[in-house]
C-alpha cells in the first residue's frame, strides 16, 4: 500500500507521463526496425523510405506548434483560475488527466519522429525496406488524432468555474469515500487522551502535514512492540519542535534518532496541502470559491449557493469513524477520526460570514444545514444544528428587513427556528 500510494502521488505528475509515453515512443521505434526483419521481403518492399519521412517530418513540423499551443493554452488556464477562483484550485487543474496524457502524447509523438528522422538520416532505417516504418508512423498519426479531437472538446470548459467545482467536488467525494472504506487510514480511532508517558516525536520542520503512509508506520511500530498515536490531524499546520506523534513503550526503542529518522520518512511535511488523506482540505477551497464569489468585484451568489449544495451533497455521506473500524486494523497506529464540526466549518464558514447579508445564500445554506440536522449520524446531526443556530443569528442580525429575516427563519430547520425566536 505504501508503493501503491507514492506511485499514485507520482502518477499524477505531467513529467512522469511525458517521460513515459517518450519511452514508449522510443520503444515504437526500436521495434519498428525489430519486427522489419520478420516481413517477406516481397510486402518490405512495397514502400519506400520516401514515404515515411514524408509522415515523420509532418509530424515534427506539426507536433512543435501544436505543444507550444496546448502549453500556453494550459498555462492561461491555471493563471485565470487562480485569480478568478481561488490559488488552492489551480493544483488540481494542474492535476487534469487530459491535459497531462494529451501534451505527453504530442511531446512523444515529436519524440518518435526526431528519433525516425535521426535514424533515416544514419541510414538504420533501409530505403528499400521501410513498410514497418510507415505503418508505425501511420499509427502515430492516428494516436494523435484521437488526442487532437479529445483536447479540442476538453478546451471546450477546460477551467470554466461549473467544470472546477465539479473538479473539486469529485476529488472531495472519492477522498471521503476512500476514508469511510478505510476508517482513521486503516489505524485505530484516536479518542480520548494519549496514554501518560508517551514520548513525543517532534516535527523536523515548518509545514503541513500533507500525508502518512500508515502502513509502514504500523510495520516499524510492530518490529519495534510500541504504538504510535497520531496526535496532529493531517491538513494540520505544525511548526518545526511540535509534537506529531507520541510512542508508547518509548522505552523498548534502543537507538532513538533512527527510529525518529524512519518515522520521517513515512510523514511527509509540505509548504503546501494536499487533496490525498485530506477530504477537509477540499471542502475549504469549495468555500474559498464561494466566498470569492460573494466579492463585490464578482458579485455572484448563484455560485456561492451552487458550491453549498456541492458541500451539502458531500457531507451527506459521512459516518462517524468510531463505529467504521477495519476489519484487519493497523493496531500500532492511532489515527483521529474526522470531526464532523471542523468538516462543517471548512465548508460552511466562509459562506456563512461573507454572505451573512445575502438573502438567497442564508436560504440555501439553512436548507442545506436542515437537511443534514435530519442526517442518521448523531454527530453530525448535532454539530449541523448548532452551525445552523449560530449562522442564523449571525444573518438575522446582518438582515434589517423584517421580511428578509421571514424568509430566511423559515428555511431553517424547526430545532434551529425554536432555539432564535
Amino acid at each position: 500500500m505504501t508503493l501503491f500510494r507514492k506511485a499514485r502521488h507520482y502518477a499524477r505528475k505531467l513529467w512522469v507521463r511525458v517521460v513515459l509515453i517518450g519511452l514508449l515512443a522510443v520503444l515504437a521505434v526500436a521495434l519498428s526496425q525489430w519486427v522489419e526483419l520478420y516481413v517477406p521481403d516481397t510486402l518490405s518492399r512495397s514502400l519506400d523510405g520516401a514515404a515515411a519521412d514524408r509522415l515523420l517530418q509532418l509530424i515534427a513540423s506539426a507536433m512543435l506548434a501544436v505543444t507550444i499551443f496546448s502549453i500556453t493554452v494550459m498555462v492561461s488556464v491555471y493563471q485565470s483560475s487562480s485569480t478568478q477562483w481561488t490559488p488552492r484550485v489551480h493544483r488540481l487543474i494542474m492535476q487534469d488527466k487530459t491535459t497531462q496524457n494529451t501534451l505527453a502524447v504530442f511531446i512523444g509523438a515529436y519524440v518518435y519522429a526526431l528519433l525516425g528522422i535521426i535514424l533515416r538520416e544514419l541510414g538504420v532505417y533501409d530505403d528499400d525496406r521501410a513498410f514497418v516504418l510507415f505503418w508505425m508512423t501511420v499509427f502515430v498519426l492516428a494516436v494523435i488524432v484521437v488526442y487532437l479531437i479529445r483536447w479540442v472538446l476538453h478546451l471546450q470548459d477546460f477551467g470554466q468555474l461549473t467544470k472546477t467545482t465539479r473538479q473539486v467536488e469529485a476529488v472531495t467525494r472519492a477522498r471521503f469515500k476512500e476514508r469511510l472504506e478505510t476508517p482513521c487510514l486503516g489505524a485505530m480511532p484516536l479518542v480520548g487522551d494519549v496514554p501518560e508517558g508517551a514520548k513525543p516525536v517532534k516535527a523536523w520542520d515548518s509545514g503541513y502535514i500533507q500525508c502518512i503512509y500508515p502502513e509502514a508506520m504500523n510495520a516499524l511500530a510492530k518490529e519495534c512492540d510500541v504504538t504510535l498515536y497520531l496526535v496532529r490531524d493531517i491538513g494540520s499546520y505544525v511548526f518545526s519542535g511540535d509534537p506529531l506523534l507520541c510512542v508508547e513503550g518509548a522505552e523498548k526503542i534502543r537507538n532513538w534518532d533512527a527510529f525518529s529518522a524512519r518515522l520521517g520518512e513515512m510523514l511527509v511535511l509540505s509548504d503546501l496541502r494536499s487533496y490525498d488523506q485530506d477530504p477537509r482540505f477540499g471542502l475549504l477551497v469549495l468555500g474559498e470559491i464561494g466566498s470569492k464569489a460573494l466579492s463585490p468585484g464578482i458579485n455572484d451568489p448563484g455560485t456561492a449557493i451552487e458550491v453549498i449544495t456541492r458541500i451539502g451533497r458531500i457531507l451527506t455521506g459521512y459516518e462517524d469513524e468510531n463505529y467504521a473500524t477495519p476489519a484487519t486494523p493497523l493496531e500500532h497506529l492511532h489515527v483521529a477520526p474526522l470531526d464532523p464540526v471542523d468538516l462543517l466549518r471548512d465548508g460552511f464558514a466562509t459562506l456563512a460570514r461573507d454572505g451573512a447579508e445575502v438573502v438567497e445564500v442564508q436560504q440555501a445554506l439553512q436548507q442545506t444545514l436542515a437537511h443534514l440536522v435530519g442526517h442518521d449520524d448523531p454527530k453530525l446531526s448535532a454539530a449541523a444544528c448548532d452551525f445552523a443556530q449560530e449562522s442564523l443569528a449571525r444573518a438575522l442580525n446582518a438582515c434589517g428587513f423584517d421580511p428578509d429575516r421571514d424568509r430566511i427563519t423559515a428555511s431553517a430547520h424547526p430545532e434551529v427556528r425554536g432555539d432564535n425566536k
